[in-house]
């Protein structure tokens, strides 16, 4: 048994398997909660620069904790390319967001908000933590990343004033719909199962619920548009045309 920080770094740990809606879980869902509920409270009393640093500790934050698990799969000798491509949609938002977030990319915003946050809810309530229980390094670090990315898609409306529009969503919607056939032609070549377009995850999630492969997919094709269009509706009145912001940017 490993002692001391090992033992939360470790494969072979003593910390107990994740706990779905455990103790654990439910806090971590409640601070996402929170911080969500701060952010459209006051997200919009901030100033340009305190913005501007906001937004860059986000990108740090999920640059940070996204190569810390790219580290961790190395030293655990468990880095595969089947495996660790960030590909998965939470895995690619993570650096799509850090860098629209670094740069300040306005037009780019309704993607971390459409795909930030459809993306990141079935992860955070099913999370991808294997048996890793809190504290282990696996459990904080999967906790992070999809918080890390929902709430960067609560950011850029709560915070930047973002406004998604129909038109968006739909764009949205066609561009995830090419990516998943790319990803999928990705692993027919390297035989894995990024996107989980070509099989059920092993650990527990909403596929559970719906018929095996391929049949799922179509259901998941009528969930996204259900999605997407309910994370418009509530700004169907105050979305103009073009993907604008209230405020400046800074």
């Amino acid at each position: 048994m490993e002692s001391g920080f090992e033992e939360y770094w470790a494969i072979d740990h003593p910390l107990g398997p994740f706990e779905l809606f455990g103790g654990a879980h439910l806090i971590a869902l409640a601070v996402v909660a929170a911080v969500s509920i701060v952010m459209f409270a006051y997200g919009e009393r901030l100033s340009s620069r305190s913005r501007r640093r906001v937004r860059y500790g986000f990108a740090a934050v999920l640059v940070v904790n996204e190569a810390l698990w790219h580290l961790w799969a190395l030293l655990t000798d468990q880095y595969t390319i089947q495996r660790m491509l960030p590909l998965h949609l939470c895995s690619a938002m993570v650096w799509f967001s850090a860098v629209v977030l670094l740069v300040n990319a306005r037009r780019l915003f309704g993607v971390i908000y459409f795909l930030g946050i459809a993306g990141a809810v079935q992860a955070l309530i099913t999370p991808d933590a294997g048996l890793y229980g809190f504290p282990h390094f696996r459990f904080v670090q999967t906790m992070i990343s999809h918080s890390g990315v929902f709430l960067a898609g609560v950011y850029v409306v709560a915070v930047e004033g973002y406004r998604p529009t129909l038109r968006t969503a739909l764009y949205v919607l066609a561009g995830l719909n090419v990516y998943a056939a790319v990803v999928g032609v990705i692993n027919w070549q390297l035989g894995s199962n990024y996107l989980f377009v070509s099989g059920k995850p092993d650990s527990a999630s909403l596929l559970d619920a719906m018929p095996e492969w391929p049949w799922y997919i179509p259901i998941l094709e009528v969930f996204a548009v259900v999605l997407l269009v309910g994370l418009w509706l509530p700004f169907r009145r105050s979305g103009d045309p073009t993907p604008h912001l209230i405020h400046d940017g800074g």
